[in-house]
């Protein structure tokens, strides 16, 4: 399966995902329900604001990939929404709760997860978050991957693929050789040079009109 949901599309998964988990009661949920978990607040990074066109579209892509659709047998009205996820992927409890805060939140530590996760799902250690990680990795295709670990942090940070391969940020590109830190040290030490030159310049001339000055009251 190609994996490349647009950025609706992954915000309507888990939001319908979330909602099903936390608020089953509430669940399957009206076009309007849907478009206001997708627009919420808290647990949303980034916030968006989506609008009912917005969310249909993406319904009808997700559809097709059959991964969420009209629920069935509802004894209403009004067309309410589920996924399908289980269907397609059959995930077990730790990992799906995992993924659904990946898919809402984006690239997080392990111990993020643990934290957000806890109304979807208990860990009752770190190693159960990496655990259930290592097990989406390992899916064909993989549905998530640890990015390089940032300068002056402690754990790696965890990023979901349903909407394709990630790209490592700039920062995390290797660092300058000792030959390029050389050549700028050079050129910084060249430039102070210059610029303390300027100002003896400018000091030395400023004291030749404090002397000429001086001399016109002798």
């Amino acid at each position: 399966m190609e994996l490349s949901l647009a950025e609706n599309e992954v915000r309507v998964l888990g939001s319908l995902i979330e909602k099903d988990i936390t608020t089953p009661e509430y669940y399957p949920l009206s076009l309007n329900a849907l478009v206001n978990a997708c627009n919420q607040k808290s647990n949303r990074d980034p916030v968006m604001q989506l609008v009912e066109d917005d969310v249909r579209d993406a319904l009808t892509s997700l559809q097709e990939r059959r991964m969420a659709g009209p629920a069935g047998g509802a004894d209403s009205r009004v067309t309410k929404y589920e996924h399908r996820l289980q269907e397609v992927f059959n995930f077990t409890r730790p990992e799906i709760a995992v993924l659904c805060v990946l898919l809402l939140r984006g690239p997080q530590t392990p111990g993020e997860l643990r934290g957000r996760t806890e109304r979807m799902h208990h860990f009752e250690a770190l190693d159960d978050v990496q655990s259930a990680l290592q097990k989406l990795a390992q899916r064909d295709p993989p549905l998530v991957k640890v990015l390089p670990r940032q300068p002056g942090t402690k754990e790696s940070r965890w990023v979901h693929l349903m909407a394709g391969d990630v790209a490592v940020p700039e920062s995390n590109q290797p660092a300058a050789t000792t030959a390029d830190r050389t050549f700028g040290d050079g050129q910084r030490l060249t430039q102070l040079e210059e610029e303390v030159a300027a100002l003896r310049r400018e000091v030395g001339g400023i004291k030749d009109q404090l002397e000429r000055f001086r001399k016109q009251f002798e």
